[in-house]
């Protein structure tokens, strides 16, 4: 998939060495303040109390995968709201067979306190209802009419071969512009939520091409957890990330790290070194899948994350 690499003009650490110091941890604390999580039902379940691992408030994403019954979104979205975190759930065109349908999952979710929404595709080939794209159901203003106060869109910084089969980002872009002009109709804040990355100069490459297309919608950029290193390839290539799977094959070829977990710190602490630096740039915000499991994520914000920053001041 194509990506610009930016010439930073100075050497960098390969990007997610388990053995590495962030340069400036109070720096990376600051960039996670804040940061959500996504969770699945099958997973969310596995958790006692969510309340224990994450910060009160924490916006935790709740993926719809297809096959995933309705009524098991609806319930842990209740429990996650009643523990009190923001929840947003996905709702994907693709799996959702027309308008009356989309009302009612977007009222069933209100009902339940929940006010903001993830819209995407959908992980699937063929629509199975009407809709196809997340800008069909924009368009319908059901989000709008249910009092929904953020609406959150897909953001492929390494290319989506799904919507530009020649590698390109032309298709991609298009429908970002047209979102982004969505922000004029509608009451709902709204930022771009996207696919996990391993490297940051093409995400910072694909921040600095939406702004000089006059995109304005801020990123909360996707980041995996810490997970084993095969874990980490079998996601990447299955969700299509592109330039920066080097840094896996990378890893890859060094056996002394296979056994190893592999984590974002590197990353996360390139992207915030660059955006403390670049005020104009767009990512505000980290959001994360967890891969290698939801507690080994959480472990690793609070060792990354405020409580490193609270221990240094102590």
């Amino acid at each position: 998939m194509a990506a610009t690499i930016l010439p930073f003009g100075r050497r960098t650490r390969p990007t997610g060495d388990a053995q590495g110091t962030p340069a400036d941890p109070d720096q990376l604390a600051g960039f996670l303040a804040g940061y959500s999580i996504e969770v699945m039902p099958r997973t969310a379940a596995k958790i006692e109390d969510f309340r224990a691992i994450l910060p009160r408030g924490t916006r935790v994403y709740i993926a719809h995968i297809d096959g995933t019954p309705f009524e098991d979104m609806r319930l842990t979205a209740r429990r996650l709201v009643d523990e009190g975190f923001t929840v947003m759930p996905h709702f994907p065109a693709r799996i959702i067979a027309d308008s009356a349908e989309l009302d009612r999952r977007i009222n069933a979710y209100r009902d339940e306190g929940v006010t903001e929404a993830l819209l995407l595709a959908g992980g699937v080939d063929r629509p199975q209802g009407v809709f196809s794209d997340s800008m069909q159901l924009l368009e319908t203003g059901l989000f709008d009419k249910a009092g929904y106060t953020r609406l959150h869109v897909a953001g492929h910084p390494e290319g989506n071969r799904d919507i530009d089969a020649d590698g390109g980002e032309d298709q991609v872009m298009a429908a970002l512009r047209w979102k982004n002009d969505f922000q004029s109709r509608t009451d709902a804040d709204m930022a771009i939520a996207t696919q996990f990355c391993f490297e940051a100069a093409p995400v910072i490459a694909w921040a600095d091409r939406l702004r000089a297309a006059g995109i304005t919608l801020p990123i909360h950029i996707g980041a995996a957890g810490p997970a084993k290193l095969q874990t980490m390839i079998k996601f990447a290539m299955a969700c299509g990330a592109g330039p920066s799977v080097r840094v896996l094959t990378r890893r890859a070829k060094d056996v002394t790290k296979l056994m190893l977990p592999f984590t974002p710190e590197q990353f996360l602490s390139d992207l915030a070194a660059h955006t403390a630096s670049h005020p104009e740039c767009q990512i505000e915000q980290v959001h994360f899948f967890p891969l290698g499991g939801i507690t080994a994520t959480t472990d690793f914000t609070a060792r990354f994350g405020a409580t490193r920053r609270q221990a240094a001041q102590a």
